[in-house]
């Protein structure tokens, strides 16, 4: 300031009142140019990009909309002081926004095989249509494939359940989102080393059967797809506060801030989708398609994680 001052007084012109406003900082990251720069050099992040920051490229990347952006940006206001904001609240934001743009489809990351000893129709696959918004179906459908081997998440079933578990387990049916029927396991097959790779399950109409306490997604004739999943970049709150971070940022970096899933499955429907395309993951979370995407192999970034609900089991 004391620069453009003495410039304004040397060429005898009026110094207008100058407002320096405070940089909008948040927890667990970073966001100056030089330390962002040192990350890049120092390989923690591949790029300015990387979907751990939170660089406008490393965000439209990750899958935040520019109207979640603005949203968080007007609600937090502009402030003559520093200020350190939460990322939850940005993350609301862009649930608020994705909510209503993102098509649902349904995929599963940790797939357990579930082969239907009694499919009502053996020898051909049946076709479901799914609601691309369930509230608005004035939205559209896309139609998805049903045969009698499909893909449940891994997490969807227990062979030994806790008290309070809705989910399939022996002895408790579960609900097949949009097919109109409930699976029972009727076998559980293992591997060699005691780990459950298959279950054989009879299914029923939904009229026909009790209603169950759960539905759970499926996929069935999926496609392959890798799916990275972020967490924050940075251990702890605040990775340039040398009392509490006292080897510095760079020793601060979080090893388990990028999770990969090489083999995760996805519903045939979103392929062709654009990079950048956003979707829902039925109970899952919002992901985006990432310019990494092939023909070959569609790559998947999580955007945010549903909003919780306290009471799933």
């Amino acid at each position: 300031r004391s620069s453009y001052f003495w410039l304004c007084n040397a060429l005898d012109v009026y110094c207008p009142v100058q407002w320096e406003y405070g940089r909008l900082n948040l927890v667990y990251t970073v966001v100056s140019k030089r330390k962002i720069i040192r990350l890049v050099e120092a390989g923690a992040v591949r790029d300015w990009d990387d979907p751990r920051l939170f660089t406008l490229t490393a965000l439209r990347r990750r899958g935040f909309p520019a109207e979640a952006i603005n949203n968080f940006c007007a609600k937090v206001g502009v402030t003559v002081a520093q200020c350190t904001t939460e990322p939850h609240m940005l993350e609301a934001c862009v649930r608020e926004v994705l909510n209503e743009q993102a098509p649902r489809v349904m995929a599963v990351l940790e797939p357990l095989r579930v082969t239907i000893t009694n499919f009502p129709a053996p020898h051909k696959t049946l076709t479901i249509r799914v609601p691309n918004f369930p509230a608005d179906e004035s939205k559209g459908f896309h139609e998805v494939p049903f045969q009698p081997t499909l893909y449940i998440e891994q997490s969807d079933f227990r062979e030994v359940p806790d008290k309070g578990y809705k989910r399939l387990a022996l002895g408790q049916p579960v609900g097949l989102r949009h097919t109109g029927y409930v699976i029972a396991v009727q076998n559980i097959i293992k591997d060699t080393n005691g780990q459950v790779k298959e279950l054989e399950v009879t299914c029923t109409k939904s009229e026909a059967a009790e209603k169950p306490k759960a539905f759970i997604h499926w996929v069935s004739d999926p496609l392959v797809c890798e799916v990275r999943q972020y967490e924050q970049l940075f251990l702890h709150k605040n990775p340039e506060d040398s009392t509490e971070v006292p080897g510095g940022f760079l020793s601060d970096i979080n090893p388990d801030s990028l999770y990969v899933i090489e083999e995760a499955l996805v519903d045939r429907s979103v392929y062709g989708a654009k990079p950048f395309t956003k979707f829902q993951f039925e109970r899952l979370g919002y992901f985006s398609l990432d310019p990494d995407s092939t023909n070959a192999k569609l790559v998947f970034n999580r955007t945010v994680t549903l909003k919780e609900d306290p009471g799933k089991a």
